[in-house]
């Protein structure tokens, strides 16, 4: 993505068991397939959380990607709204 292109950014909550499954893990391994940086952490109310940006479509992908997580989660909701692009490079697990 140049530094002429739209950013988009999309703030995140996942809820259900999506703690010590792997989640984070697998996140960033999905933003970093589909080219979209920030970070997602776990929360101490048992969700994780989450802060992506790039193109719409990328990050409306990972958003996607959230509803499901990795094959050990259970998702039960996934909680997503506009936010204001912080400029990221990287993707982190917090």
């Amino acid at each position: 993505m140049g530094d002429g292109d739209h950013r988009t950014a999309r703030d995140v909550t996942v809820r259900g068991a999506v703690q010590g499954v792997g989640f984070r893990f697998r996140c960033s391994q999905e933003a970093e397939r589909l080219g979209v940086f920030g970070w997602v952490r776990n929360e101490a109310d048992r969700s994780v959380a989450g802060h992506f940006e790039g193109t719409t479509e990328a990050v409306e992908a990972l958003v996607e990607w959230c509803r499901n997580g990795p094959s050990h989660a259970d998702v039960e909701k996934v909680e997503s709204e506009a936010a204001v692009p912080s400029g990221a490079r990287t993707f982190n697990a917090k």
